[in-house]
């Protein structure tokens, strides 16, 4: 499994967002198709949010891939 690392600017970082940000996919789009397909995860759990709000602290998954978000 990759483990990457994301340090949130302020509070938090919507889902989509997050996705393009540590380059999973191209643009805040895809991320949210990818939410929709029920290929993410937030804590273990399947994300179905777009939007939903990312703070520090919570792990994101997807594909084998593992995001740590971690405060700025």
């Amino acid at each position: 499994m990759q483990e990457l690392e994301f340090h949130v600017r302020g509070e938090f970082v919507e889902l989509n967002q997050l996705l393009k940000l540590v380059g999973i996919c191209d643009s805040g789009g895809a991320g949210k198709i990818l939410v929709a397909n029920g290929e993410v995860s937030v804590d273990g759990k399947i994300e179905l949010r777009k939007t939903c709000k990312i703070r520090a602290g919570q792990i994101v998954g997807l594909a084998g891939i593992s995001i740590r978000v971690l405060p700025e």
